[in-house]
């Protein structure tokens, strides 16, 4: 018997549920154009392709999964990039890791690192955000493998 898809649905709201967003959403994939700062709103939005690790982690062999995933971040009072290519709105990135730098008075940064050196920065009053999976997952042959050095 085939097991049930129950979609993701989480809040952020502390620097360890970053830590659980960056591990839910490492090697998530998305072009450019999936991505917006809503300045009005101060929402920063982001929809990925992101691997299905809940149930790939402990496989060796396929198949696996990946699922459609939107997350967002509210209170975003800036938004800066380094070495992303914003005149590219078709190119794909490969997100690797999310994590949170706090300043003062649960204000800070969210980075956002992608392979290949390029980084989102998020400067927030607070963490306050919500990652959703947002499509049936569908099968894929290949697991993200990374080099330990």
């Amino acid at each position: 018997m085939a097991k049930k898809y129950s979609p993701l649905n989480i809040l952020v709201t502390d620097k360890e549920d970053v830590l659980v967003l960056s591990s839910l959403f490492q090697d998530a994939v998305a072009k450019i154009a999936d991505m917006a700062w809503l300045s009005e709103q101060r929402r920063f939005v982001l929809v990925a392709n992101r691997f299905v690790w809940e149930s790939g982690i402990n496989k060796k062999f396929g198949p696996f999964e990946r699922v459609r995933a939107g997350m967002h971040f509210d209170d975003v009072r800036a938004v800066k990039t380094k070495n992303i290519r914003l005149d590219a709105p078709q190119a794909v990135v490969d997100l690797l890791a999310i994590r949170f730098e706090p300043t003062e008075g649960g204000a800070g940064k969210i980075f956002l690192d992608f392979a290949g050196g390029g980084t989102i920065l998020l400067d927030v009053e607070t963490i306050n955000g919500e990652m959703r999976d947002i499509s049936a997952p569908w099968r894929t042959s290949t697991k993200p493998r990374h080099k330990i050095d």
